[in-house]
């Protein structure tokens, strides 16, 4: 057919749709040089109609998408990314959605393309509708905020409403008006942030939901929230001594939690020495009674015995205090007694 390079100069095409791109031109090269004889044109058309089909009933989802196949009009199915065919010749339409990908909508504001190295920039302008809304104490607050959502469902997405995005948005700015009307203006601006996001969250989840339109809302967020301009120094400064309360709570509750657990733990050590030592003392006692219960016992059954055994352990006792003993009998007269140690205590307990 032509002796070029059918990949175009040596470079492998990215996708099967590429190469039959790059084969209809080429054939269409062919088509136009060779066809114009009668015995090339039946031929010719089978080929370019069989071309035809193949190039319409191949297609690729990407890994980030899913594919929905329209057949006449009705929906056919839902196919995961990968290489997949379907009816040729307009006969299965293909829609592709990013379902795997985060989408996000803003609100209040609108984030403007920048040049590759760039900082973002954020347009305002026209946007006061969406952002000025009135607190449940009859304030009004300038509210900027982001919906993350994903696509759940391909089907109901593109089938149960015409315009599932602009929905999206009509509830997103329905409901967080009802989450901002329920709260006063400083709640608003200082702590009541998270709390409002995921309120929020929560119940356009349950709106979609109820409506059907296969959106899963990943995130909420406040941007910013600011109040009305001609307010605003005096809001500022019930920020910072809000701000300034919760430092000092916080300062007090450390102090707290330092003092109280040592006091407690110095209390229950306290306490636990205390247990230890009437216990000890209760169990001496109760060693000592029984002792003397058994003594008394054997002392009834042998007084005498008994006597002389507590005399000589009680002398055993009394003798182990000291180092050297000496023993005199009383009969001996005249004899002095001789004592290394001069001490006179330790020589009157020798007597």
């Amino acid at each position: 057919m032509n002796n070029g390079n059918y990949n175009g100069g040596g470079r492998s095409p990215k996708t099967p749709e590429e190469a039959l791109a790059e084969f209809m031109r080429r054939f269409d090269q062919f088509t136009k040089k060779f066809l114009n004889a009668p015995q090339f044109g039946l031929i010719g058309f089978f080929i370019l109609l069989g071309l035809i089909g193949a190039y319409s009933s191949i297609y690729t989802v990407q890994p980030d998408e899913e594919a929905v196949i329209i057949r006449f009009g009705k929906y056919e199915g839902t196919y995961p990314p990968g290489l997949h065919f379907k009816l040729p010749y307009g006969i299965d339409r293909l829609e592709k959605l990013k379902t795997k990908l985060v989408h996000q909508a803003e609100f209040g504001f609108r984030t403007q393309s920048a040049s590759k190295g760039q900082r973002t920039t954020y347009s305002k302008g026209g946007l006061k509708s969406e952002s000025s809304m009135l607190t449940g104490d009859l304030n009004v607050a300038d509210v900027e905020w982001v919906v993350h959502y994903q696509i759940a469902d391909p089907f109901k997405y593109l089938f149960q409403a015409s315009e599932p995005v602009r929905n999206l948005r009509d509830v997103s700015e329905s409901i967080l008006r009802r989450v901002v009307g329920d709260r006063v203006v400083t709640e608003v601006l200082t702590t009541g942030r998270l709390e409002m996001a995921s309120d929020a969250k929560v119940l356009m989840q349950e709106v979609l939901d109820k409506y059907d339109l296969g959106i899963r809302v990943v995130a909420v967020k406040l941007q910013d929230i600011n109040p009305p301009e001609i307010v605003k120094p005096s809001f500022n400064e019930v920020v910072s001594a809000k701000q300034e309360q919760e430092k000092s709570i916080n300062q007090a509750e450390e102090a707290y939690n330092k003092v109280i657990p040592e006091a407690r733990g110095k209390a229950e050590k306290t306490i636990s020495e205390a247990k230890g030592y009437s216990a000890a003392l209760v169990n001496t006692a109760t060693g000592d009674a029984k002792k003397f219960t058994a003594v008394l016992k054997e002392y009834r059954l042998a007084p005498a015995i008994t006597r002389k055994r507590l005399y000589i352990e009680t002398m055993e006792r009394i003798f182990k205090r000291f180092e050297k003993v000496t023993i005199v009998d009383s009969k001996i007269k005249g004899l002095m007694p001789i004592f290394s140690n001069t001490d006179p205590a330790t020589a009157a307990a020798g007597k």
